[in-house]
């Protein structure tokens, strides 16, 4: 297993130099000069020259380049053009925003997901079945920033229910000391449930908007796996045998349907964590997704290197822990390093 996992990773380092560079190649090949923006249209050529050599921007784009990527080997991503932050500092504040966020929607997207799907399989071509799919139809179709302003306009400018944007209120988070950086957290170790209460007002509008999407996915693959499972000889020696109709769909059926919606949620997770810019956006949410939408916008590069490669960094990982987890869930799984394709179906 460890020998494995050490191979996985080195097989990452290329796609993560891939990454770099792309990103690197994309973002010069934009037209705007950083100096210029951050010294303003009055700014006299001499100063935008100086201040270019000041931040390296004069240098040739593979030095430039090789530059990057010695600071990212020493951990090292750079300081925003823009605010003069450390970028590590900028993902340290943001990056439990985005986790807080993203870990909400795929609990309702899992909680909701799956049983619908059960459903659906169980009761195929029923009332239920069909709704469930245009239902997931429907979710994946909607544009996110379109339904989150509707979740707006109906909780807060109508039933005025929850906050329209932010973390949290201006009251309670003047009196929040934060230790983790995760609110939700932070309130209950302070044992201020107002404060909660309030964090989890503003989680619920963009969570249900960043869960349409994987619910819907989720929900579609569940009930496909299930179908397939279902239609197995031992589900019908299991029935056959007068097993409850309960424990034969989640004992038996779903049991051995759990590899692709591990899949599947492993990759939504992992698209989620990387910050859903629209949702973020439209709520206002301080999360890694805003963040480098910010520095697209204000040509700051080494926001946009730094939490891009970030970014991929935890989506492999992700992608890695649900690699290792396929021999968790199916014992007939184990892995085999001496084999060209490591993962093998013992007999």
């Amino acid at each position: 297993m460890g020998l494995y996992i050490t191979k996985r990773l080195l097989n990452l380092l290329p796609v993560l130099l891939g990454i770099t560079l792309l990103v690197f190649t994309l973002l010069h090949l934009i037209p705007g000069d950083p100096a210029s923006v951050m010294l303003g249209e009055r700014a006299t050529p001499e100063q935008v020259e100086a201040l270019r050599e000041q931040l390296g921007l004069n240098q040739p784009l593979p030095l430039q380049y090789l530059t990057f990527l010695s600071n990212l080997l020493r951990f090292d991503f750079g300081t925003s053009i823009i605010s003069g932050i450390p970028i590590a500092e900028e993902i340290k504040t943001r990056w439990p925003a985005t986790f807080e966020l993203s870990t909400a929607a795929m609990l309702i997207a899992i909680i909701l997901g799956i049983p619908a799907g059960v459903l659906a399989a169980v009761r195929k071509n029923s009332l239920w079945d069909n709704l469930t799919m245009s239902g997931s139809l429907l979710g994946v179709s909607m544009p996110v920033y379109w339904l989150g302003l509707l979740l707006i306009y109906l909780f807060t400018v109508n039933l005025n229910w929850l906050p329209p944007s932010g973390r949290i209120s201006i009251e309670e988070g003047l009196n929040l000391q934060v230790f983790t950086g995760f609110y939700l957290l932070d309130t209950l170790l302070e044992f201020k449930i107002t404060a909660f209460i309030d964090v989890l007002s503003h989680l619920i509008l963009p969570a249900l908007t960043l869960a349409t999407i994987p619910l819907a996915i989720i929900a579609r693959i569940t009930r496909s796996a299930m179908l397939e499972v279902l239609s197995q000889d031992y589900i019908r020696t299991a029935r056959a045998k007068g097993v409850l109709e309960r424990w034969v769909i989640f004992a038996h059926a779903l049991k051995n349907a759990l590899l692709p919606i591990v899949t599947i949620i492993g990759l939504q997770f992992g698209k989620l964590l990387g910050g859903a810019i629209l949702t973020e956006t439209i709520f206002s949410w301080p999360g890694i997704g805003s963040w480098i939408y910010e520095g697209i916008l204000a040509r700051d590069y080494p926001v946009v290197q730094g939490g891009v490669v970030f970014v991929a960094v935890i989506f492999v990982l992700i992608n890695l822990l649900v690699d290792i987890s396929y021999a968790l869930l199916d014992p007939r799984i184990s892995i085999d390093t001496s084999h060209p394709t490591p993962w093998r179906v013992s007999s």
